[in-house]
């Protein structure tokens, strides 16, 4: 795949990652901020780095199956790796203004 390729993969999996609204937040992972990357390699390879609000998040299990789920869905991904940091630690600053927005963040 070329760079423009690989760029517009990674693209579309994250705009599949907008499908996964965090349960207690009530608002997507991308827009929230907890997903930190999105790469591809050869064969479909989906690597996806994220994070949760807090360690210890119960809703971790569920977000990373929801962010690996999406990804299978889409067209030509033949793997999923979803790995969990907390570095750098997740803050409300790493929300998209309309994430923001929608939790009365000003």
């Amino acid at each position: 795949m070329t760079d423009d390729e690989t760029e517009r993969f990674a693209g579309q999996i994250r705009d599949a990652l907008r499908n996964v609204i965090d349960p207690e937040l009530g608002y997507n992972i991308v827009d929230l901020g907890l997903v930190y990357a999105v790469t591809v390699e050869d064969g479909g390879v989906a690597r996806i780095e994220m994070t949760t609000t807090t360690r210890g998040c119960p809703a971790t299990e569920y977000l990373k199956s929801g962010a690996r789920d999406a990804a299978w869905n889409v067209p030509r991904v033949e793997f999923v790796d979803v790995a969990l940091t907390y570095d750098p630690p997740w803050t409300p600053d790493m929300m998209t203004d309309e994430a923001k927005m929608h939790l009365g963040i000003a």
